[in-house]
């Protein structure tokens, strides 16, 4: 039985960075996951805009927890390429990040990202990133 809800809990404990930057992993289904950021000034660039890379950051974790819901409960996942495409401008007070799963294989999982700007005017769609994430069995580990 894949128990992946679980699998990713227990991950989600030694995630520290992660939780350095304060993204909060709500939402886990099978090929699919979805946090929240709620967005400090920690987060931001020198124009007060936040960062490039806390988007991608949260497109990569989300992506990447959604390709560990489908492997088998011994084998890991890890980025092997991720290109993000910035639409728009973090300018709110709250990032949303939904990634899934577009199709899953033995070694490769090809995954697609989308990161959202909650704003008092609605959701606006910052970024969309495509990734492929690398399949690793226990021997790849040693």
């Amino acid at each position: 039985m894949n128990d992946y809800k679980q699998r990713v809990k227990t991950f989600l404990e030694r995630q520290y960075f992660m939780k350095h930057i304060g993204f909060d992993l709500n939402v886990i289904e099978e090929g699919r996951t979805e946090g929240v950021l709620e967005v400090e000034q920690i987060h931001h660039q020198q124009k007060g805009l936040v960062h490039g890379g806390v988007i991608a950051t949260l497109a990569d974790i989300t992506a990447g927890f959604a390709a560990y819901t489908m492997v088998q409960p011994d084998h890991h996942v890890v980025t092997g390429e991720i290109k993000v495409s910035y639409l728009n401008p973090g300018v709110g007070k709250k990032l949303r990040s939904v990634g899934w799963v577009l199709k899953s294989g033995k070694k490769l999982q090809f995954c697609e990202a989308e990161v959202y700007d909650i704003r008092e005017s609605g959701e606006v769609l910052i970024a969309k990133a495509t990734t492929t994430m690398v399949v690793l069995s226990p021997g790849d580990l040693k």
